[in-house]
């Protein structure tokens, strides 16, 4: 790591306040349904951010909707006391994934390198299936924001090895 990455860093904010949303009509329609659906990378996020030190203000489950997300986007990055969001599932090529196409107007800048990264990483593991992953990452009104898929391997590389250890380095940037 560079020396002046390194000073960046030590300038950053320790611990973050995350949103996480959870994009997947199949459980959303379980939750009104009164059922609690299993959300075994809900739960993987949730875990990875707080053992890295960051708080989960809240989480919530939502349809692949173009309007829950919309408002998803909105509530983050109009809450102070957030500083940073992951909007996990519905990153696919299919007709209902659609966080990617709801979440990027909203973005004031984006980090192309997470989804570089990401794949790379990918690419790894799964070979060459990596290719249809469509992370993303940016920044919006001083708020770090991910999309990553709903896989849970694919929640343990953006979460684990590129969202901890770079998102308060982030959001120091975008509030600058």
């Amino acid at each position: 790591m560079s020396e002046s990455t390194k000073t960046h860093k030590s300038h950053a904010p320790k611990a973050l306040n995350f949103a996480v949303f959870i994009c997947s009509t199949s459980r959303y329609e379980a939750l009104q349904k009164g059922e609690t659906p299993a959300d075994p990378s809900g739960d993987a996020v949730e875990s990875l951010l707080k053992k890295a030190g960051h708080n989960v203000l809240f989480r919530r489950l939502i349809a692949d909707d173009k309007e829950m997300i919309e408002h998803a986007v909105k509530s983050v990055i109009n809450n102070v006391g957030l500083d940073a969001a992951i909007f996990c599932g519905g990153t696919g090529v299919t007709q209902r994934d659609i966080t990617i196409e709801t979440v990027s107007p909203f973005l004031d800048k984006t980090l192309p390198g997470f989804g570089e990264l990401f794949r790379h990483l990918s690419y790894k593991q799964i070979g060459s299936a990596a290719l249809m992953s469509r992370a993303i990452a940016g920044v919006a009104n001083g708020k770090a924001l991910f999309c990553i898929p709903g896989s849970p391997n694919a929640v343990r590389i953006s979460v684990e090895l590129l969202i901890c250890p770079e998102a308060s380095h982030i959001v120091k940037h975008a509030r600058e």
